[in-house]
């Protein structure tokens, strides 16, 4: 199973090859409370690591999702635009955002490890 890796904004990334899935934490998601609507990026999108290309909103606010590596979106999840609470249920499974080709794998290492985030979120 590929390794997840995490950003200070919430994102949680899992890179297959040069595909990586992209979603919201189960942390951000228990933030946020009841998601009612999620605005995902277009296939095709070329995206910059830390450009906002989703947004989530819940019951207590809208949130920018931002890409945690630098590509290509070439999917989004319909299943969590139908049914945008699938965030609430599964964020860390099948409430992912979206997938993207990745311009530089490499840059997968910067990102925080389980352990590294589970300390920032116990900081907050």
């Amino acid at each position: 199973m590929p390794e997840t890796r995490f950003t200070t904004d919430h994102e949680w990334v899992r890179l297959d090859g040069a595909t990586a899935t992209v979603g919201i934490t189960d942390h951000a998601q228990g933030q946020l409370g009841d998601i009612v609507f999620v605005e995902l990026p277009q296939p095709g999108r070329e995206v910059a690591a830390g450009e906002a290309c989703a947004v989530v909103e819940s019951v207590k606010a809208a949130s920018d999702v931002f890409a945690p590596l630098a590509g290509r979106v070439t999917e989004m999840n319909a299943a969590l635009a139908d049914d945008p609470a699938l965030a609430n249920r599964a964020a860390e499974g099948e409430g992912w955002f979206f997938r993207m080709t990745v311009a530089d794998p490499a840059a997968f290492e910067t990102l925080l490890d389980a352990t590294a985030y589970a300390k920032l979120t116990e900081e907050a």
